[in-house]
């Protein structure tokens, strides 16, 4: 079925749900022109839906890790929102980014795909970038979240943050480690991580991922640690 929604969008419908217009409140003519410069005068977490559409990610029998990380993602935003965050879906439904992305001039879907979810924090004021994954390990006893972060203090801050809390959801000891390599990490310009959720070929990680339970344990674990960052700078 044909996607509803282009990324820019559902940016816009995520404003409208934290921007309280009532019937007493008359909106004045130099704040419709400030909103109408700028779809979000504020900073906001940016949730990054890992994979979607023909890319499926990982995959355990029919269970695909584009699946798991959307409907984590949808949870985590109603979290955010609900605690008085601003947050923005650079996806809120089963396709590829690289759709969206009529600018950059390459023949492979995938790089068009990753220059598109660099792209919305920069067309946006973004405070944080939080990508959610799900991983895969050849050994199944491997088991539990891990945080990747860039080369820089925010950075490793809000992945410490997170990796904490993950930490004790999954009842583990793991650091965060340096994600020199991935293309989100190294272009994006604001403070971000990538939070590889838990390990789909581990029964007991896979059983908490697939669960509406258990996403949304996961959901409010990284949430309170994008909390515990802004606390503490």
């Amino acid at each position: 079925m044909k996607r509803k929604t282009s990324l820019l969008l559902a940016a816009s419908i995520a404003l409208s749900c934290f921007t309280p217009w009532s019937s007493e409140v008359q909106a004045k003519p130099q704040d419709i022109e400030r909103l109408a410069k700028h779809a979000f005068p504020d900073s906001v977490v940016l949730i990054d839906v890992g994979h979607g559409g023909i890319d499926g990610g990982t995959s355990f029998e029919k269970i695909l890790e584009k699946d798991i990380n959307l409907d984590v993602s949808r949870k985590l935003y109603m979290i955010l929102r609900s605690q008085g965050f601003k947050a923005v879906l650079n996806r809120s439904e089963d396709y590829a980014l690289s759709d969206d992305n009529r600018w950059l001039k390459s023949r492979s879907r995938h790089m068009r795909d990753l220059a598109q979810r660099k792209g919305l924090s920069q067309e946006i004021t973004t405070a944080v970038v939080v990508s959610l994954h799900v991983n895969w390990g050849r050994n199944s006893i491997k088991r539990g979240a891990l945080v990747l972060h860039q080369d820089e203090g925010r950075s490793v801050l809000l992945a410490h943050a997170i990796q904490d809390h993950l930490d004790h959801y999954y009842d583990i000891n793991s650091s965060p480690v340096l994600g020199k390599p991935f293309y989100l990490l190294k272009h994006t310009e604001v403070p971000a991580v990538i939070v590889e959720m838990g390990f789909l070929s581990n029964p007991l990680d896979r059983s908490i991922m697939v669960r509406t339970k258990g996403q949304t344990e996961l959901a409010e674990a990284i949430a309170s640690g994008i909390t515990a960052y802004f606390t503490e700078i």
